[in-house]
């Protein structure tokens, strides 16, 4: 999916839209299984990424502080996230990164269902536990989508992958998610995977950190 393009009559998708399509495991015809943990972690920290190369948000002692940037984000999970830091208060990007559990992933997948990028389909499991079924509707334009972000740590020169490629490559390393990188791909490249998180901490401080912390601990089941 081209980022410039546009998603059915909204704006062009998010880096966390975009996250999430690249969650969809497109051989096994499902959301890759093993991120479904950390989701929220990775689409929140894809919101506080784009927040920050936008201008909106920047490192301020460890901390998100509010900046000018180019105006107020219309898309509604971006809207929440700045709102979340007041502008006399930087905030905990950890703190920002485990807010609302849940909320981001909700957000995404209505939006991206809105624009007709996706169906989703919900049953009950014994007339209780819901289980929804999520399906892209435009296969392929998430394959050059996911290609081009697999590009980024494959590709020879992760330095100079365009940034918001890489901070997508980056959230996929952290958060394990198999539909980008299988586990035998994070291992063989660990220096590009390397240089990669150091060009993402350059171009947005406190993000990559933030998730990983957030990430750790719910491996650990903290």
């Amino acid at each position: 999916m081209d980022p410039h393009s546009s998603t059915g009559g909204h704006a062009a998708p998010t880096l966390p839209e975009r996250l999430y399509l690249l969650s969809y495991d497109l051989d096994r015809d499902r959301l890759d299984p093993y991120s479904g943990l950390y989701r929220h972690a990775l689409l929140r920290g894809a919101a506080l990424a784009e927040l920050s190369l936008r201008g909106l948000l920047a490192d301020q002692d460890g901390k998100a502080a509010r900046r000018g940037g180019d105006g107020e984000p219309e898309d509604p999970l971006l809207a929440r996230v700045l709102a979340e830091v007041p502008w006399d208060r930087p905030r905990r990007w950890t703190g920002l990164v485990m807010r609302e559990p849940g909320a981001a992933e909700r957000t995404v997948r209505e939006r991206l269902a809105e624009a007709g990028v996706i169906t989703v389909r919900t049953r009950r499991l014994l007339g209780v536990v819901p289980l929804r079924t999520v399906t892209p509707l435009r296969p392929d334009e998430i394959r050059p989508l996911r290609e081009r972000v697999r590009a980024a740590v494959l590709g020879g020169d992760p330095a100079a992958a365009p940034v918001e490629d890489a901070v997508l490559a980056s959230l996929a390393v952290e958060g394990d998610v198999g539909s980008v990188f299988t586990g035998r791909e994070r291992r063989a490249n660990r220096h590009a995977i390397a240089a990669l998180h150091a060009h993402v901490d350059a171009a947005v401080p406190g993000v990559r950190a933030a998730v990983r912390v957030v990430v750790t601990n719910a491996r650990s089941g903290g």
